[in-house]
């Protein structure tokens, strides 16, 4: 096949602003090439991944959907990069049989029916948009089997959605997660540090546990932050910043556990398999895809949505769980090659439909 993959448009690849959609887009054409496809990468000038084939298009980014309403009109900014994407897909479409979209944005949907090519559109988020959610509704109508979706749980927050529906899950490049027998004190936070990931939960436990927090991402919400560390002053915590996956899994991996707080549905969770890759066990609020990542007192513990006492308790707890078999897990259910099948399986059958 020759397929073109469209990045998301709120920064450039391997800048973090795009969160786990980055990091499945990259494994996922890692997959692609192994398996023989060809493949072109669309995404925003100064991105960075030198090993993969990208077309870098200049414009200003698009405004990220968490921080917005679910009523806020759709708007684009002036010299729209999201536009200048896509307006490229359109002048070399005739060059391949299937684009794949990553964005979470209006537009890619809007413009569906006007290609001559099929587009499959992979959804990274649960529902934040009315107005997202009327069109993917609609695209599932028109053009059955082009949604494709992380877990079930991430699906169902979109209404009336039409069959066939891919759950596609995720996977990553094992041999760059090396396995720990042995965590120091310490527990991992992962993930963009924003208002829906509800790290201050993650600053309860340690301040309540006084185990140190490793604490790993992008800033987004500078002034969340802040008022994080001023709320919990007593919180032992380190900052790390947004590392290299190299740099992040020798951290990790070195953790009792990692700590996940989402305030909302969590279309996956890439950070989670990062943690088992690493025989990390994963505790988690039972919310959205970490539920499905998660085999509760097996790979981690799942407790009740925003009980910070359950997530302390569950630390307390930790030791019980067998890191060997979070590695096990993370190799038989979440590697490359499992997520290589998925996603050509579906490929593959948007081609054969619309043939």
């Amino acid at each position: 096949m020759k397929l073109l993959f469209v990045s998301t448009p709120v920064g450039p690849l391997g800048s973090g602003l795009g969160g786990g959609v980055e990091l499945s887009l990259y494994n996922i054409a890692r997959e692609i090439i192994r398996r023989g496809h060809d493949l072109q990468i669309v995404a925003p000038a100064g991105s960075t991944w030198d090993d993969l084939p990208v077309m870098q298009i200049s414009g200003n980014l698009q405004i990220i959907a968490q921080s917005l309403e679910r009523q806020t009109p759709i708007t684009m900014p002036c010299n729209p990069l999201l536009a200048n994407m896509w307006d490229y897909v359109r002048q070399v479409e005739n060059e391949y049989d299937l684009v794949v979209n990553f964005a979470y944005d209006w537009l890619p949907f809007y413009l569906t029916p006007f290609f001559k090519i099929p587009i499959a559109h992979f959804v990274s988020m649960g529902s934040l948009s009315d107005a997202l959610d009327q069109i993917i509704v609609k695209i599932s109508k028109q053009f059955p089997g082009t949604i494709g979706f992380y877990t079930p749980a991430q699906a169902d927050t979109f209404p009336k959605l039409i069959s066939p529906i891919y759950y596609l899950s995720s996977g990553i490049d094992l041999s760059l997660y090396q396995f720990c027998s042995q965590p120091k004190q310490q527990l991992a936070w992962l993930g963009r540090i924003s208002p829906e990931k509800g790290l201050e939960d993650a600053f309860a436990v340690a301040e309540s546990t006084n185990i140190s927090l490793k604490v790993m991402g992008k800033i987004q919400d500078e002034s969340y932050w802040q008022k994080i560390q001023q709320d919990y002053p007593n919180a032992p915590f380190e900052y790390l910043g947004f590392l290299s996956t190299k740099e992040m899994q020798q951290i990790l991996g070195e953790c009792k556990a990692l700590i996940m707080t989402p305030r909302w549905v969590e279309a996956f969770g890439n950070v989670a398999i990062e943690a088992l890759a690493c025989g990390v066990p994963v505790i988690s609020y039972s919310r959205g895809g970490p539920a499905s990542i998660i085999k509760n007192n097996e790979t981690g513990f799942l407790v009740k949505p925003d009980s910070v006492s359950g997530l302390i308790e569950a630390t307390k707890r930790v030791e019980q769980i067998n890191r060997q078999t979070c590695r096990d897990t993370a190799q038989k259910v979440f590697s490359l090659e499992v997520l290589g099948e998925r996603f050509e399986k579906w490929f593959v059958d948007i081609l054969n439909s619309r043939a």
